[in-house]
């Protein structure tokens, strides 16, 4: 804009003011530049009524996704009407899941093939590609997710170890090299899914594997067999994984699809990307393995304490005043998949336990010795403000402080909330 040397130097004034207000009002507010923040939303479809191994894991998934939603991002509904496809109900969710099958009138794969090429994401597991019969619906098993017809699979259902192929991609970024996935029955396919340009495999068997199964007649001994993949012209995932071991004379579960904490990272992660949350890979943890920390809670800036500087099983672990003893600090000693053990530094060999391994809200912790168990095992996740929340293995609650300063209260593990109670400053000590 050129101002002429005429117009007085107040008069100029005037006119940029009024341009910066018009400019102004022309930008989007800062405030609202961030509308990630909100959950985003999981819809899993299932239908729950063939073969007990993957029932029994249509009921473990049901169970710990709502368990990690909270302190992932997401929300999670579970549901068996697959007409959401077909009427558009799926359309208010981000991410779907395909549990234990795939859609079967025409209205639903019409439904789902739009909602995928209008930018949905989809995560499926096991089941939810398998067909003898691809050309039936050819874009979801020759296109979509490439492996065209089921051509074998392994008996019975065991871990394997599996080699991570990509580690730049959102979902598997977070993986080591190599890792031993939960137990499984595998499938193979038709279609030798390296020779197809959109497809990229995320992670296959690795050869340590071999031989793949307890029956001669269904054990793989050698080849490629691609386990996690994703279609690049499309947000999606797919994971061979999603049967149980299971006795089926008394229809009693033996194995746990959520058992192996890397793979849980995969999808933890994998939900994530897939729903548009923060897709960074995160930087390097700051917690020194070595370090000694007090907790301070930012809700009521009491810190964590072991009563009485008490070091005996079942010592309660409380909140008091912050006064830098041995009783209020802790070492974080990594396990595995990203968790650690919270030592005390009176007694390493005690760690912060949930009392009885529950899995229920305010369930009381307390000092126990370390013996490898789900429930003294935690997952610190650090927030934007540099402070840290910590979710506990076996039931993916938080710990958590009271509302209140008072001295003596108990800590417990509550479902993940976001709230300043659950969220605790470290401070290394000497």
């Amino acid at each position: 804009m050129r101002i002429s040397p005429s117009v007085p130097a107040r008069g100029v004034l005037r006119v940029l003011v009024l341009l910066a207000v018009l400019l102004g009002l022309a930008a989007p507010p800062a405030a609202h530049a961030n509308a990630s923040a909100a959950p985003f939303k999981v819809l899993a479809l299932y239908s729950g009524t063939w073969d007990a191994a993957h029932i029994s894991f249509v009921h473990e998934a049901n169970d710990w996704f709502p368990r990690q939603a909270a302190a992932n991002g997401f929300t999670y509904t579970a549901s068996n009407d697959w007409d959401l496809l077909a009427d558009g109900g799926v359309k208010a969710y981000q991410v779907v899941l395909f549990l234990d099958d795939l859609p079967q009138t025409p209205a639903q794969r019409a439904g789902f093939e739009q909602y995928m090429r209008g930018g949905g994401g989809w995560m499926g597991f096991h089941v939810s590609a398998f067909t003898t019969d691809a050309q039936s619906w050819s874009w979801y098993h020759d296109q979509f997710l490439g492996s065209g017809n089921f051509r074998s699979n392994t008996w019975g259902p065991t871990t394997a170890v599996l080699k991570v192929e990509d580690r730049t991609h959102p979902a598997t970024a977070n993986l080591p090299a190599t890792f031993t996935s939960s137990v499984s029955e595998w499938y193979s396919w038709s279609e030798d899914l390296r020779q197809n340009p959109d497809i990229k495999v995320l992670a296959s068997v690795d050869p340590s594997s071999f031989p793949l199964g307890t029956d001669p007649a269904q054990t793989w001994n050698s080849g490629y067999y691609p386990i996690l993949w994703t279609n690049t012209k499309y947000r999606m995932l797919y994971a061979n994984f999603g049967h149980n071991a299971m006795d089926y004379a008394t229809n009693t579960t033996l194995s746990s699809t959520f058992a192996s904490a890397t793979q849980n990272r995969f999808l933890l992660d994998g939900i994530k990307w897939l729903g548009g949350a923060d897709t960074s890979v995160p930087p390097a943890d700051p917690i020194s393995e070595t370090a000694w920390y007090t907790l301070a809670a930012a809700g009521n800036g009491t810190c964590v304490d072991a009563r009485s500087a008490g070091t005996a099983n079942g010592t309660a672990i409380q909140q008091y005043a912050c006064n830098g003893t041995q009783a209020q600090q802790f070492q974080f000693r990594p396990t595995d998949g990203g968790y650690t053990r919270i030592a005390l530094r009176l007694n390493p060999q005690q760690v912060v336990d949930v009392t009885d391994r529950s899995t229920a809200d305010n369930a009381p912790l307390q000092l126990w010795s370390w013996s490898s168990g789900q429930n003294q095992q935690w997952q610190p996740v650090r927030e934007s403000t540099g402070r840290y929340h910590f979710v506990a293995r076996h039931s993916g609650k938080c710990l958590s402080s009271a509302g209140s300063a008072a001295n003596g209260v108990q800590l417990t593990q509550r479902g993940c909330d976001g709230s300043a109670s659950q969220s605790f400053a470290l401070a290394a000590r000497p």
